[in-house]
């Protein structure tokens, strides 16, 4: 074998590794901590129980779980979950379909591990914990809006239809009213 050959093949065999196992512990990546007891033997069984599969089958990119138990670092199973640490942060479960796919999904940037594109670490900022506080659905119970001081005023969805009836009713009795002043305008000039 060239010495060319022989560095590249070296170098991807260290790649491998260095994505499957993002631990000093060796737990593969996109897996809890606490399913490390599950993932430590040599031959380990779906959590669906349809199969089972050897440890150096975990992120191989084919999927032998149709749950995606053996592989949560990759997208390669479609009920795969992968776990996100996001030190600092609140760590979270995504969809394996969001690894490596462009997006950083992840406060900690781990769910894209594969190098095409740098995540920043917004963990230590608070990363998704305001995301997950805040709620962007609004319901009729929970209209409002925050006014310039930041104090929240509530909305009665009941009282402001009222109103718009109102203004409505207003608006078509000023315009009747011009309406006729205009029409008594136009009789008195004649």
């Amino acid at each position: 074998m060239e010495p060319c050959l022989c560095g590249l093949l070296v170098i991807s065999i260290s790649l491998f590794f260095l994505f499957t196992y993002s631990s000093p512990s060796g737990l593969p990546i996109g897996i809890h901590p606490l399913d490390e007891k599950f993932y430590a033997s040599e031959v380990i069984k779906c959590k669906d129980g349809s199969n089972s599969f050897t440890r150096a089958r975990i992120n191989d990119n084919f999927c032998d779980c149709l749950d995606g138990t053996d592989e949560p670092g990759t997208s390669a199973c479609p009920m795969g979950k992968f776990y996100c640490k996001n030190m600092g942060s609140m760590p979270q479960f995504l969809f394996s379909s969001r690894v490596n796919d462009h997006i950083c999904d992840c406060c900690d940037g781990s769910d894209e591990y594969d190098g095409s594109i740098i995540c920043s670490n917004t963990c230590v900022m608070g990363g998704n914990v305001e995301y997950k506080g805040i709620s962007y659905g609004s319901t009729i119970r929970d209209l409002g809006f925050i006014d310039a001081k930041g104090t929240k005023t509530e909305v009665n969805a009941d009282e402001s239809i009222q109103k718009l009836k109102g203004i409505i009713v207003h608006g078509s009795l000023c315009a009747a009213a011009k309406i006729s002043s205009e029409s008594l305008s136009i009789m008195e000039s004649k």
